[in-house]
């Protein structure tokens, strides 16, 4: 599987070889709509590209990448991603 740049070797049941893949379909491309985003490393972007995937199944939908230079949508980016980032921290509290 490659992801990000890299070869990954993934181990996973008989027959859910299809599926691992694509899962993995599914991040690089979040990983490639982060790395559109530009000025982010390699760390950024797979945290961007969970963000991403986090956002699209908390909402049931697509989520609409930011071009570089579209400040306002980074800024409602960046308000989800804050929204995010609260309502898990809440789940992390109930859970601990």
């Amino acid at each position: 599987m490659h992801i990000g740049g890299h070869d990954y070797r993934l181990a996973c049941a008989d027959g859910e070889e299809a599926a691992l893949q694509a899962l993995g379909g599914m991040v690089e491309r979040e990983v490639q709509a982060a790395r559109a985003l530009g000025g982010l490393n390699e760390s950024r972007q797979l945290l961007f590209a969970a963000l991403f995937l986090a956002d699209k199944l908390a909402n049931g939908g697509a989520v609409t990448v930011p071009s570089n230079g579209d400040d306002a949508a980074l800024d409602a980016l960046a308000v989800r991603v804050e929204a995010l980032t609260t309502r898990l921290t809440h789940i992390r509290q109930n859970l601990g």
